[in-house]
């Protein structure tokens, strides 16, 4: 099952205003975005965000994991969207250790 248009809106709307979020199409789901650095994953309507250290700190031992489709690696799987203060910890806190995205090498012309 593929995530619903109206599934991406409900999370942007529920995400806390942290910074710019964007759910970018992505191979045939998304990819949720937070000012440029990708934070993980929205797929059949579930949101799976980075492992991180400190959101298995914040997650505890105890945290769901799954992976975005078949053979991936495990995502941290998030059900408590409307719970605006873990989620704004979570997500500062993931941002913080991801890295940034690596820079676009610019296209090259090809000459004639």
């Amino acid at each position: 099952m593929a995530t619903d248009k109206e599934f991406i809106t409900y999370l942007l709307d529920q995400l806390p205003p942290i910074g710019s979020f964007d759910a970018r199409p992505m191979f045939g789901e998304y990819g949720l975005y937070l000012d440029g650095k990708i934070m993980g994953f929205v797929c059949d309507n579930s949101l799976l965000l980075k492992i991180t250290e400190a959101g298995r700190a914040i997650l505890g031992e105890d945290a769901v994991e799954a992976p975005a489709y078949p053979g991936s690696k495990p995502y941290f799987l998030i059900d408590s969207l409307e719970d605006q203060d873990l989620m704004r910890e979570l997500l500062s806190a993931a941002w913080q250790e991801l890295p940034q995205p690596k820079p676009k090498k610019p296209r090259q012309v090809k000459k004639a």
